[in-house]
């Protein structure tokens, strides 16, 4: 009756069974293969390229920045810190999330900012790195697999990162007497392996870069900050 074509309610109506039932016998199957075996494209043997790579490759940047993968739990948890103030940046991480395979996004806020959050079995097979502790005390190293997409979307890696622990500001100094702004931007980090990430990225897209201290890289230059904004730009 449902390949034919015959409406849900009036099916469960001529067969004379509950809405529950008909709606177990037609979409759990099907919701359990989506979600298992076509959704998280890492398990499929072998596995397979996801069907979005640069929102993947966004969403690897925001989970270095200012994300978080709970496993203690039954299924794990993805949380990503947003400011509140970038409605259109918690929008792009949301659809990342999605695009990557989860089928439920939530949300919760605290004081100053909004975490996209989204439980999903998955997780730990697209997000490798994840481990106990802070991110700057353990080695971060993309795989294979993980750096492969980075070299063909380094841009979207380098927006994730930006987005997350970057700013994009207008300097002002004093040159010769006079008043002088310029933007520039900025990208903080305590981990050196994610830093060394970030720069391999910038690298790939040929923008200059130094590092203004230790765990702050700094890109000033007219034409390097000219390229940069084609990738990422004022948060918004």
């Amino acid at each position: 009756m449902h390949a034919a074509g015959v409406p849900f309610s009036e099916i469960h109506r001529k067969l004379g069974l509950s809405r529950n039932t008909v709606a177990c016998w037609l979409y759990s199957k099907r919701a359990r293969t989506s979600q298992i075996d076509r959704r998280c494209w890492r398990c499929d043997h072998p596995p397979r390229r996801p069907d979005d790579v640069a929102s993947y490759c966004y969403l690897l940047g925001q989970y270095l920045g200012d994300g978080h993968l709970l496993t203690t739990q039954r299924v794990p948890l993805l949380t990503v810190a947003c400011d509140n103030r970038y409605l259109g940046l918690i929008h792009e991480v949301t659809h990342a999330m999605t695009a990557c395979g989860v089928r439920t996004v939530g949300y919760q806020e605290k004081p100053g900012c909004i975490s996209v959050r989204a439980h999903w079995t998955h997780w730990p097979c697209l997000l490798p790195q994840h481990g106990p502790g802070a991110k700057h005390r353990r080695e971060i190293v993309l795989t294979d697999w993980q750096r492969e997409f980075v070299g063909e979307h380094p841009g979207r890696l380098v927006r994730g990162l930006f987005h997350s622990d970057g700013s994009r500001f207008i300097n002002r100094v004093i040159a010769r007497g006079r008043p002088y702004r310029y933007p520039r931007y900025n990208f903080v980090n305590e981990s050196v392996d994610i830093m060394r990430i970030c720069q391999e990225a910038l690298d790939r897209l040929g923008i200059e870069w130094r590092m203004a201290r230790r765990n702050t890289l700094s890109v000033a230059r007219r034409g390097a900050v000219a390229r940069l904004d084609e990738f990422v730009g004022p948060k918004w």
